[in-house]
């Protein structure tokens, strides 16, 4: 009879090796958008260069196995064959500015739904 901790890490090992096959025959990706003003990305070589609104651009370097499509200025598609590798690069780049509930600026993924809230109320 096998443990709980046994069957576990038979599902964690599955899905790893699992994750490993799908990344090398068709890859992960990941896209993000950004909403706001003046919020724009660009590639500069191996740096991602983003403008989102403070007092100067924000430049990320793009690990390596990663690659960084920016479309429109605003839309940013993260591939590679790790998808740990291109969840965490996405979740970095959305960390520089996470989408606020008043206005709902920031960087959020392009699936995700940012919650409003209303705000101050006049008398």
């Amino acid at each position: 009879m096998e443990s709980r901790a046994a069957n576990a890490t038979h599902g964690l090992v599955r899905a790893l090796a699992a994750n490993m096959v799908h990344g090398t025959t068709e890859g992960f990706t990941k896209t993000l958008s950004m909403v706001g003003v003046g919020y724009r990305a660009a590639m500069k070589g191996n740096l991602l260069v983003l403008s989102l609104g403070y007092s100067h651009p924000v430049e990320m370097p793009v690990p390596k196995g990663l690659a960084v499509a920016v479309e429109k200025s605003t839309t940013l598609h993260i591939t590679g064959a790790d998808k740990q590798a291109v969840g965490q690069f996405a979740a970095d780049v959305r960390a520089k500015r996470p989408p606020e509930p008043y206005k709902g600026k920031g960087v959020r993924y392009v699936d995700e739904y940012v919650r409003r809230k209303e705000g101050k109320r006049g008398k």
